[in-house]
């Protein structure tokens, strides 16, 4: 299952041997052929997996420790250079294989448009999949100039694909007027600016549901996370995005799968982003894979 002819030996922190028997899958899906502003998010997945190696195995957040977590890293998906359409194929074909398989997908991005593939893999799996959306925008365009690939457009294409009334958005801070007018006309659920307080009241809604979470970096401020392509100021903390996380384990959901995308890595010489980003995949792992 690891992707050996792409693959840069660097590996998340206490990635078991054997893929065929992990519980949970981590894959990076380094693209960001469609971005609108600045380019570097495919270097994101291999820059998490290198800062995992300053972390505690231990979350005493949630006083569980990644050997309690049966994980593997599968490496980046080798995706073709400049071909969003193959590259979306791929990731789609990859997640069916995993989920035939039972597994739990954990994806590291990339631009947000690597989420739509995954969730047209989810919803073949769960016709009942709920959605939520962490993120400074809106991601609700139909195209952007001309382009229907686009890392804006991804909500939109959930939205169509499994009714706009399944998905949920938090953080939101940034969008056209169309798109936060199709929120309110839809039927969908977004929240502004804020994140935590929102999720408290939404989260018992999707009780027994299963549901995918999709986490884009640049929800925090960007005095949390400068290394992404789109900042947008006026974000969360790293401290809020923590609680949610945490709030979505202890909740009565099924989560089935996440991810984390838009980390690039040039625009943090710090590497606070990546530092950052590699504490939330442990905290999905730990919180979410039961």
């Amino acid at each position: 299952m690891r992707f050996d002819e792409a693959y840069s030996g660097k590996v998340f922190i206490m990635s078991r041997e054997d893929g065929e028997a992990a519980d949970a899958v981590i894959y990076g899906m380094p693209m960001d052929w469609t971005v609108s502003f600045r380019p570097g998010s495919r270097f994101g997945p291999n820059r998490i997996r290198e800062a995992s190696i300053g972390l505690e195995e231990y979350s005493p957040y949630l006083d569980r420790h990644l050997e309690e977590v049966n994980f593997f890293d599968a490496g980046d998906i080798p995706l073709p250079f400049g071909n969003p359409q193959r590259s979306i194929d791929m990731i789609e074909e990859y997640i069916g294989t995993l989920l035939e398989k039972g597994k739990f997908p954990l994806g590291l991005g990339g631009e947000h448009l690597v989420t739509w593939p995954v969730l047209k893999a989810m919803y073949c799996k769960y016709p009942d999949l709920a959605v939520i959306h962490i993120d400074a925008h809106t991601d609700l365009r139909e195209e952007y100039e001309g382009e229907p690939l686009s890392h804006s457009t991804p909500i939109r294409k959930a939205c169509e694909l499994m009714g706009p009334e399944h998905v949920y958005s938090f953080g939101i801070r940034s969008g056209m007027r169309e798109e936060f007018q199709y929120a309110k006309e839809s039927g969908m659920y977004l929240a502004k600016y804020d994140v935590v307080e929102p999720l408290k009241g939404v989260l018992p809604k999707l009780a027994g549901r299963p549901v995918y979470v999709t986490i884009d970096i640049d929800v925090l401020d960007p005095a949390f996370a400068p290394g992404t392509g789109t900042a947008e100021a006026g974000g969360i903390s790293s401290k809020e995005l923590l609680e949610a996380i945490h709030m979505i384990a202890d909740s009565d959901i099924q989560v089935v799968g996440g991810d984390l995308v838009e980390v690039a890595p040039a625009y943090d010489p710090t590497e606070q982003t990546v530092i950052a980003a590699s504490k939330f995949v442990r905290e999905m792992l730990l919180g979410w894979v039961k």
